[in-house]
């Protein structure tokens, strides 16, 4: 049976190491579609029949008329967009929350199904390059958001302060080279030409 999925498109940086740009609206490779609408898209194709939910307030991205969902609390980072993701995750009773940075021009459909399957209640996070990316990841809704919550109370903002938390609710995903390179985001101009 398949789980229960509420995603969550990550939409609400500055983007400052891009001059200031909404990555989502950089084009993708290829150029026919935006970094956003191709993440939409692939999410589409993975997952067919759920609507995702812009994360963040980024008034540019308006014209993809999808639901938005604002940080809670706003002003904390990404930590705030993963809080109101796992809430309405939970106001969704879905089993993961699936939360996709907007900057991520190779992710395609084996990545999510990476993630999603086989569905074990456990938060799933790749470990690339002994890296974990918590922005490419399916939360379980309920733990994540204790670890969430208490990560807030003891001031830390940091979404690996989050994942520590989570002990062994976290299932680390070793992906290869090749599942690894689909997770290389666009940070700054230089990333755009690797």
């Amino acid at each position: 049976m398949s789980p229960r999925v509420t995603i969550g498109l990550f939409v609400g940086g500055k983007g400052t190491r891009m001059g200031g740009v909404a990555k989502g609206l950089l084009r993708a490779p290829g150029g026919a579609e935006t970094l956003i609408e191709r993440l939409v898209r692939q999410c589409a194709q993975s997952l067919p029949g759920i609507t995702p939910f812009l994360v963040g307030e980024a008034a540019q991205y308006a014209a993809l008329a999808l639901p938005q969902l604002a940080d809670n609390p706003h002003g904390i980072g990404p930590l705030g967009g993963l809080r109101a993701l796992l809430l309405r995750a939970q106001a969704d009773q879905s089993d993961l929350a699936l939360a996709l940075a907007c900057d991520l021009p190779f992710l395609d459909e084996p990545i999510i199904s990476a993630l999603i399957a086989p569905f074990s209640g456990t938060t799933r996070v790749p470990l690339v390059e002994n890296r974990l990316q918590p922005l490419a990841a399916a939360y379980a809704p309920t733990p994540a958001l204790r670890a969430v919550d208490r990560s807030l109370a003891l001031g830390k903002h940091a979404l690996m302060h989050v994942l520590d938390l989570l002990g062994p609710e976290l299932q680390r995903i070793a992906f290869d080279d090749t599942l690894g390179h689909a997770l290389r985001d666009w940070d700054t101009p230089e990333d755009m030409s690797r």
